[in-house]
């Protein structure tokens, strides 16, 4: 099985790390861990971030120019169908329906969205887009129930919807973790993170003072987080931002993962956390929900004091953390859905 692969919001190569460019990995590793040959078909980052009528103008300019070279490329190389992954309206598949369409190829999409309040905007002609690629598509996976909704509201007839669930891009659990200590793992940023970090803050205030927590994580807004912190003097150690290795460790160490969720799409850390054994300490967000091990957390409106309670709160066994992990958010489980929605569209 030939397939082509495109990322419009970040290329798998690209070297700033990010939870998207880590799904987009992953998916190259569970195409090829299901024995298909994957070919990075282009490299083109779409992103708008500004909503720029003029930014969209070029960057769609950008795109027919490589068509023509993509296409004959994919001819040669024998395609037989195109995936993108993530599709939305600030940075949009601008080259994957014209090209699978021009191959006679199936279109398929990994966590599109539709966001039809964007039309009319600043952002209007991306997000049409957007809402013509999703509308060309033979099967959408799907990673969150919330984008299912919305993808179901609108879909085209005979369009296939399947559930992808986020996953891990191993085959198998590392060793379970035997700390005590919370840990946090978040870029420090104001879009998202930094709400959770007060959040934490807050928390980390209602704990005894014997509960200490490792933060994991740089950024722009280091001093701000830094600042949050202050009040907790040793109680909190900052240990930069880790490679894959020293987080590794980080979550080896650790007791417990907190991160309430702010605005997060779903997170992969609550997957490397559980992956672990460690119980999560979050709110009960759209999204964020997909992700966790399934137990009472608090709701948004419970604030510091319900993540409080259940970082004070019996933890589940690791061991069934680890194993809901194994059978629903690895490689395995995430290639027989991708061989499943392939199928669908007539690939095998």
């Amino acid at each position: 099985m030939r397939l082509a692969f495109y990322a419009p919001l970040k290329p798998p190569a690209d070297p700033v790390p990010s939870g998207d460019r880590a799904m987009a990995r992953a998916l190259l590793k569970a195409f090829s861990h299901m024995g298909a040959e994957v070919e990075v078909a282009a490299t083109l980052r779409s992103r708008d971030g500004l909503g720029d009528a003029t930014t969209q103008t070029d960057l769609k300019a950008q795109a027919d120019a490589l068509l023509p070279e993509i296409i004959d490329r994919g001819r040669t190389s024998g395609w037989q169908a195109w995936v993108t992954y993530h599709n939305y309206y600030k940075a949009p598949d601008l080259i994957g329906p014209t090209a699978a369409k021009a191959l006679g190829i199936p279109y398929l999409l990994v966590e599109a969205t539709r966001a039809r309040k964007r039309l009319g905007g600043p952002w209007d002609g991306f997000a049409r887009a957007a809402e013509a690629a999703c509308d060309a598509a033979d099967v959408i996976f799907y990673l969150t129930q919330r984008d299912r909704e919305a993808l179901a509201a609108y879909a085209p007839a005979g369009q296939h919807h399947i559930h992808l669930r986020p996953f891990l891009p191993h085959t198998d659990l590392p060793p379970a973790a035997c700390g005590t200590h919370l840990l946090a793992v978040g870029m420090m940023r104001a879009a998202a993170k930094l709400p959770s970090y007060a959040l934490i803050a807050q928390t980390m205030a209602l704990l005894p003072p014997k509960v200490s927590l490792d933060i994991a994580g740089d950024g722009p807004t280091r001093a701000q987080v830094e600042a949050l912190m202050a009040p907790f003097d040793a109680r909190v150690r900052f240990l930069d931002a880790l490679g894959p290795d020293a987080l590794a460790q980080a979550y080896g160490r650790a007791g417990a993962l907190i991160w309430p969720g702010v605005d997060e799409a779903f997170g992969m850390t609550y997957l490397e956390a559980q992956s672990y054994g460690l119980p999560v300490i979050a709110q009960d967000r759209p999204g964020v929900r997909d992700v966790l091990f399934p137990r009472a957390y608090p709701s948004v409106k419970d604030g510091a004091a319900g993540l409080a309670a259940l970082a004070q709160a019996a933890p589940p066994n690791p061991e069934d953390i680890r194993a809901h992990i194994a059978a629903h958010h690895l490689l395995p489980a995430a290639a027989d859905t991708l061989r499943a929605g392939l199928a669908r569209a007539g690939v095998s």
